[in-house]
């Protein structure tokens, strides 16, 4: 028996802490819902032109009054800077559906300063 315990306790020892795995790039990632810092969401940027469609989406958007993950400014030139959309019929960057429900983003119209919170 203290054979076992001590064989348990040298083995606890010489695994490596939880905390001292390397971190992958999924580690990282950000969560649903998230606007990256580098105002990106699954690998799109998120400004520029938008169209909106009903249904294949890029990404899901809710919009709400308060807490959102970016804040958007609607433009009609120049939409190259985070948050600032220009919409468009044809010749999208990004593809957006308005949900109700279950959103990948959420998303707050603003008149100035928009982007990330």
């Amino acid at each position: 028996m203290r054979t076992l315990v001590l064989s348990l306790l040298a083995s606890c020892l010489l695994l490596p802490a939880a905390d001292a795995r390397p971190r992958s790039p999924a580690d990282t990632a950000t969560p649903a819902g998230a606007v990256s810092s580098s105002c990106m969401f699954k690998g799109r940027k998120m400004y520029g032109k938008v169209q909106v469609v009903t249904s294949f989406p890029d990404i899901k958007v809710q919009v709400v009054s308060s807490f959102p993950d970016l804040k958007v400014q609607k433009v009609t030139s120049f939409p190259d800077s985070c948050g600032k959309w220009q919409f468009v019929t044809s010749f999208p960057d990004i593809k957006i559906q308005y949900v109700k429900s279950f959103p990948d983003v959420k998303i707050q119209y603003v008149t100035s300063f928009p982007g990330v919170n």
